[in-house]
């Protein structure tokens, strides 16, 4: 059975910073390209960061670039996200996916999709 559980969201005042985590099981994580996207209601979702199986490669919206850090475990099996400078239009629900090709995981198709965490930033 395949679980993608994330953690770590909350509420945080503008210029704080949150540390979020994925955990995942139930399927070979260091194969798999991960990701989190992010969405606010009316919206669709976008792609904020993504890292590849090897941690070699790793990809920023211009949105999160030099704010947000992508990072992950595959010991642990576990994928982070660490936000720092934390703006009100970083409000979202935060998801994290896996996804077996790099392409599909920025296009949206992912194979593994968590539950979602919710970040809210007070102004």
């Amino acid at each position: 059975q395949v679980l993608v559980v994330e953690s770590g969201g909350g509420l945080v005042q503008a210029g704080g910073s949150l540390r979020l985590s994925c955990s995942a099981s139930g399927f070979t994580f260091d194969d798999f390209a991960m990701g989190w996207f992010r969405q606010t209601p009316g919206k669709e979702r976008e792609v904020i960061s993504a890292i590849s199986p090897n941690s070699a490669t790793t990809y920023y919206t211009d949105l999160v670039k030099g704010r947000f850090t992508l990072s992950r475990d595959n010991a642990k099996n576990t994928l982070y996200l660490q936000m720092n400078d934390l703006k009100s239009t970083d409000t979202a629900m935060y998801y994290c996916t896996a996804s077996g090709g790099w392409a599909k995981l920025l296009g949206d198709v992912s194979n593994y999709w968590g539950q979602g965490t919710q970040v809210t930033v007070s102004s």
